[in-house]
């Protein structure tokens, strides 16, 4: 069947198989999980300058096996991960149960949450907005969810999509940002959504991802 003829509900079905059938290996690669010490230290940093010392009301967004949610209720603040795969949230939930960790993981749509107007300081994601086949809905949702001058971060990258799975194949056309964005351009996508202050910090630090990162990887940052 072509990309066209697929509805919203298949197409969403074919990104949440895609992410099911991949969590039992996830977190093994160096782009999705902490595999070293190095590693988490160069995280907890780039955390800690995004999120401060203040606990904060956080929402991670498609938010897998737990990366960010991990990190950051390591570091004192109040969590709510959010993601329709399944068998990722029971990976995140059995992470987070093992660290003693509060974390709460929802299964929901990133698009559509459900969760309350102005209830976050900071909502996150990471390697999200590509997979989304509305995107500036998706802003326009994330931003009903932040409390005033709360704070939208995405850490996102351009690459080439080697590798491609067969659901992404079919759909692959139905993405906007498929393959990832450009760092300017997501930024002046977030200012065309109305949103303030938005900042771009590189992430090409080796240590982040086990090595000098083949495509651009960066974190883009806006308030409400």
């Amino acid at each position: 069947m072509h990309a066209s003829e697929l509805n919203e509900i298949e197409v969403k079905n074919l990104v949440k198989k895609h992410w099911n059938g991949r969590a039992a290996e996830f977190d093994q690669g160096p782009s999705h999980g902490l595999l070293n010490e190095e590693q988490h230290q160069a995280w907890v940093a780039v955390l800690s300058k995004l999120a401060g010392s203040e606990p904060l009301k956080v929402l991670d967004l498609g938010c897998g096996t737990g990366f960010l949610s991990l990190l950051l209720a390591n570091m004192g603040h109040d969590v709510t991960g959010l993601d329709f795969a399944e068998e990722m949230l029971q990976l995140a939930r059995a992470k987070a149960d093992q660290a003693g960790l509060p974390i709460s993981f929802l299964s929901g749509d990133a698009e559509h949450t459900g969760l309350p107007e102005g209830a976050y300081d900071l909502i996150v994601a990471r390697h999200l907005i590509w997979t989304l086949p509305h995107p500036a809905d998706a802003v326009e949702e994330w931003t009903r969810l932040l409390k005033p001058q709360g704070r939208i971060a995405l850490v996102e990258g351009q690459w080439e999509n080697q590798d491609v799975k067969e659901e992404y194949e079919q759909i692959r056309s139905r993405l906007p940002f498929y393959g990832g964005q450009p760092s300017e351009q997501l930024a002046s996508f977030f200012r065309s959504k109305g949103l303030n202050e938005v900042a771009i910090q590189p992430l090409m630090e080796a240590a982040l991802w086990g090595g000098m990162p083949k495509h651009p990887r960066y974190l883009v940052i806006a308030q409400r």
